[in-house]
This record gives structure tokens, sequence and C-alpha cells, in this order.
């Protein structure tokens, strides 16, 4: 299509004050939905009021009801407003609602019979607008090829509808092939770069697509104008099933850049692609003519083996009656109505193929399978996924369960984080405190001088509140939060979903200002608030747990102690201030791991030696006093 031509543009701008006042006001009370003024204008404003479109962007009445999604279209058209009225950009009211998919008012708008063949100022028609992938937009675009739409639209800059719709086939499926059974042209191309729309469907991957478009006569041997075939962009899919349905297409044609359809696929590592493709080139470069009665690998013969696999339904809808043999006359008046690429002379060849016990008949199924006439390297069967035959006594693999967690994460049971009484978060999520003083508050008793300075509302009006988890809060170091939360009420060893209270986090953040609560709660994994500040190696915090009476000894999920977990974080003074506190460094583990050996895993030889002094200052069990018998009395 020639950029230079200009659609005729269907409109009548508002021209003059009292137009253009009236308009205005027109779509204000459409705006509001306004039924009784809309009518009073209509009927009391200048002559055709309804039809004229305003002057800044050529809205008019139906545009702003479609855009609007409201119901005062129908109400609108009964008042005489006329569907064909364009705006600025040349777009219809129709056009507007194919573009939102409201199937509802489009049928509305095609009650009244507008002109399907008016375009914006583009070249587009409605069925551009129809290009979403939503059912939605598939109804609206039937709505529209039923009502006269052309599907074989070409916009200003040569894009052809079909083409467009092509470039997302993956997505927009139903709405290609929509068009291709309303008679879009199954050749149709973008006249800027010669990619028709098999190419476009091909590179996406589009199998109906593909497979409609070669069935209603697309040209596979078509070249853009940078030498690609359909083949190459199917290579750049990298979807080997379409060089199946691509078969007549050659796949030894290059490029401008002198690359072949296989390059290209390979430099994207398209594996799949690569090994079809290989195929293909094979069967192209050996196809030679066959005599009939024998297998046969020439390029029509395999077209033609192509072909009956794409139309299988309708050949044995077709020899039906036949019970799926049929004779030469038949066989060939099927094949010839249903359009087979093939010549008659070589249907005899294929026939005298399959007829080696001269009883004059075909089956249909061995005609479509290939296996007497095709040979075995070449037939589609050869490509399908067969399931491999199980051997004779093999041993069937176990199949692997579900992954188990060793230890499974333990959370809060709702049962035990109840609402608050007032209907608001469990205790563990706090009110975030909010500082609102002002040095230059502003009230009803201080006005401000100068509305330029009144900064009032940013504290006047109390914020909405904000809860936050408490654990956060003491992490931050947000002291102010933690005490408003402490004043409302809430118990200072409130647990969170994973047992974690305010405390346990203070020790492992290792924040000495806020440990200060229940010293011997357990979060999931048994862990004391102690467990944790030996872990972190905090020895201020540890001191304090233990002076405000903290179990030394106290034994985690695997048996772990507060000692440990002092040896694991290399911290000497609290290895040694734990042991003179009173704990036990015999302790073991449940997979028997002492500290000694913790010591000695972990590499500090100064705590190794701590560790290993106080275990040789042990008494030793075997050397222990015998306990000391009953004595026998002499009777």
């Amino acid at each position: 299509m020639n950029e230079d031509w200009e659609p005729v543009m269907s409109c009548a701008v508002a021209t003059g004050r009292l137009q253009v006042l009236q308009i205005y006001r027109l779509l204000q009370w459409i705006h509001k939905g306004e039924k009784d003024e809309i009518q009073k204008m209509v009927k009391l404003g200048v002559k055709n009021l309804i039809n004229l479109t305003e002057p800044q962007e050529g809205l008019g009445v139906l545009h702003l009801a479609v855009s609007a999604n409201n119901n005062l279209v129908e109400f609108l058209l009964s008042l005489g407003a006329q569907p064909d009225v364009q705006d600025k950009m040349g777009r219809t009211p129709a056009m507007l609602a194919a573009e939102l998919g409201n199937e509802d008012i489009l049928s509305l708008l095609f009650q009244k019979q507008p002109d399907m063949k008016l375009v914006d100022i583009k070249g587009k028609g409605v069925l551009f607008y129809c290009s979403y992938p939503t059912k939605r937009h598939a109804r609206c675009l039937e709505l529209a090829l039923k009502n006269g739409a052309d599907p074989n639209n070409i916009s200003c800059s040569g894009v052809h509808v079909l083409s467009m719709m092509c470039e997302k086939a993956n997505e927009c499926t139903p709405l290609c092939l929509a068009l291709l059974d309303a008679g879009a042209d199954p050749n149709a191309a973008n006249e800027t770069t010669g990619v028709t729309a098999l190419m476009e469907a091909a590179k996406t991957g589009s199998l109906p697509v593909v497979r409609q478009i070669l069935r209603r006569g697309g040209n596979p041997n078509t070249l853009d104008q940078n030498g690609y075939n359909a083949v190459h962009y199917a290579a750049l899919s990298g979807c080997f099933e379409l060089f199946h349905i691509l078969l007549g297409c050659n796949p030894k044609l290059k490029n401008k850049e002198g690359l072949l359809a296989r390059q290209i696929a390979k430099d994207f590592g398209l594996k799949a692609a690569i090994k079809e493709l290989k195929k293909a080139e094979r069967a192209f470069g050996k196809s030679k003519k066959s005599t009939g009665g024998g297998m046969m690998s020439d390029l029509w013969a395999l077209t033609l083996h192509d072909w009956s696999n794409e139309y299988q339904a309708e050949l044995v809808e077709a020899f039906r009656d036949q019970f799926g043999n049929a004779d030469l006359d038949t066989f060939m008046s099927v094949l010839e109505n249903l359009g087979a690429p093939v010549e008659p002379d070589q249907l005899e060849m294929v026939f005298s193929a399959h007829n080696k016990k001269g009883e004059g008949l075909i089956n249909v199924n061995d005609f479509v399978k290939g296996t007497k006439y095709i040979k075995k390297v070449f037939r589609l069967t050869g490509y399908t996924t067969q399931k491999k035959k199980k051997e004779k006594g093999a041993k069937k693999k176990k199949k692997k369960g579900p992954f188990v967690l060793p230890i499974p994460i333990c959370t809060l049971v709702p049962e035990l984080k109840p609402r608050r009484p007032d209907g608001g978060p469990p205790h563990f999520m706090i009110e975030k405190y909010h500082n609102l003083t002002d040095v230059r508050r502003f009230d009803n008793e201080h006005p401000p001088l100068h509305p330029i300075v009144n900064d009032s509302w940013w504290y006047i009006e109390k914020p909405n509140k904000v809860y936050i988890n408490i654990n956060y809060c003491v992490r931050n170091g947000d002291l102010e939060s933690l005490d408003l939360a402490f004043n409302d009420g809430v118990p200072v060893d409130a647990q969170d979903e994973f047992y974690k209270t305010p405390l346990m986090e203070a020790c492992i953040s290792g924040n000495y200002e806020l440990v200060q609560a229940e010293v011997n709660m357990c979060d999931q994994f048994f862990w004391t608030p102690l467990h944790h500040a030996a872990n972190g190696g905090y020895l201020e915090i540890v001191e304090l747990l233990v002076n405000a009476g903290a179990d030394v000894n106290a034994k985690a999920l695997n048996d772990g102690t507060p000692l440990m977990r002092a040896i694991e974080s290399s911290s000497f003074s609290c290895v040694e201030f734990l042991i003179n506190s009173g704990a036990k460094v015999y302790s073991e583990t449940k997979k028997g791991v002492t500290c000694l050996d913790m010591a000695r895993h972990f590499g500090e030889t100064s705590i190794e030696s701590l560790v290993q002094e106080k275990v040789n200052a042990l008494p030793d069990p075997k050397k222990a006093k015998p306990k000391p018998g009953k004595k026998k009395v002499p009777t």
C-alpha cells in the first residue's frame, strides 16, 4: 500500500464557540451518566450535536461511552448517534470496543450496520484492534468478520492483518485460524520486509497455524529480503515438528549471509532442530527418480506422504464406505478432490506399489503409513516417540519418594498465637511508634501566620497504625516501639512464628540493653537465649543471662549445650566463663560428639587446652572407690 495514501475521515468537528461549549457539556453529562440531561441537550442543542466531536482529540459521544464501558451506548444509538464517527486518530467506536474486547457493545454497534471498510490514519481496520490473546478478543474478531470486516486489510506501512496476527501466533492461534477461515490470503506478506505470514508463524513455533496456512496454499519457498524462507524461521524457533510439515521447502537454500537453516539453528544451540535439518538435507540431496513398484525417496513421493499424514482424517472418512480399501479409480478421484500434490501417473505408481498381490485394491492405512512405497528412513512414523520394550527379567527401579526434611520446620500453631481482644494481630506483631513531635506545631489556638508555612496536616490527623514483628524492632534497636508495646500490655516473652522471643533475638544480635526477660524460654530447636548468646560469642550477655539464672547445661534438640555453642564460636572468654559457672565439659550430643571433640574440630588450640585441662581434672570413673558392701552378721 502506498504510504502517501490517506484514508477518508468520517467526522464532524465542532466549530464555533456555541458548538464547542455544547459538545463539551454533552460529553460531561455522558461521563456522569445523566440520561435526562443528555436527552435535553440533544433535543434543544445545536443541530446534529450528538454526532459532533470535540476539537482537541476528536472524541464523540460514542467514543466516550465505549471507553467508559457504561450502559449509555444503546441509549445514545436510540437518540441518533452514528457508529461511523471517527476521532482525530481515525478510530471508530467499534475499533475502541474491539480493542477493549467488549463484545456486547460491539454487537450493539454492529446492529446499526457501520461501514466496515473504515480505517484509522494508519490504514488499520477493526481487525487490527482485535490482536490480543484473550477469548473476548477472539469473539470480537469473529463478530467483526461476520459483519463484513476485510480479512485482507493492509495498513499504510504494508502490514497485512494476518501477518500481524502471526507475529504472536503461539498466543493468538484462534485469531489466526479465524482469519484463514474467513478467506485471508495464506501468502500474505509484509510489503516492506517480504516476511510472509507463514514465516511469522514458523518463527513463533505455532504448529496449528503453519499447518492451516500450508493447507490453504501457502508457499513455503518464498524468500524475504534477507533471503530467508520458512525453514530458516522454523530453525530460529527450534520447533523441529515444523520441519515435517515444511517438507516441500528447500532446506539447502542460503540467506544473504550465506547461512543454511541448519547453521542458524546451530548458532542458537537448537540440537533437535539441527538433527531434523540434517535429515531433510540428506533427503533433499538423495532424491532420485523412482520407478513404479519399489520403495521411493524422491521429492514428490515424500511430499505426498507428508500430505497424506496431514489429511489422514479426511482420507479415512472418504474411504469409510469401502472399509478402508479402494480401487484405482476411486483412489485417484478422492485424492484429486482433496487436492493432493501429485500427478495422475505418479498416483498410478503409488497404486502399483500397493497392489503386489494383484487384487486391484489399495489399503488407506498402509498408504498413510507409507510402508509400501516410502523408504523406511523417510517415513514419518520413524519420528514419533515409541515406548521402549521392557527387557525380560529386568529389575524395576524404585521410584524416589518426595523429599522429606530430616527435621521438620516447626512454626507456631494458630492456637498459640491468638488475636488480641480488640481483633488486632497476635502479640508478636506490635504497633510501630511514630514520632509526631514538632517544635512549630500549629493548632486551633495557634494558627499559622501564612498558609505556605502550614504543615499541620502532617501531624494533626492521626496516622494509621502500622504493625511490625517485635523481633524486627529488637534487631533494629527500635526502643520506642518496644516501650510502646510493653506499656500496652504486650508480654515481654511473646513468641513469633518461629518460637523466637525478643530476648533470643537480642542475644542473637548482641543487643545488651534489651536482654531482660525469661531466660530459659526455648525456640523450636530447644535453644535457650544462652545458646544464642554463646553461639554469637557475646560475653557480656552470657554473664547477664547466667547471673539472671539461665541454665548453663540446658540441652537443645540434639542435646547440644551452651558450652558447645561457645566452642563453635571460638570465643575463649565465653568458654572459660561457662566452665567456671558449672558447665559440664563431658556432655555429649545425640551423635556422641563431646566438647573436646568440638574443640579439636574447630581448631582453636587455647580452647582445646582449656577443655582438655578440665576433662583431665575430672575423676577417673575406673579408679573410683567401690561401694562398701554390707558386713555379714555372725550367727
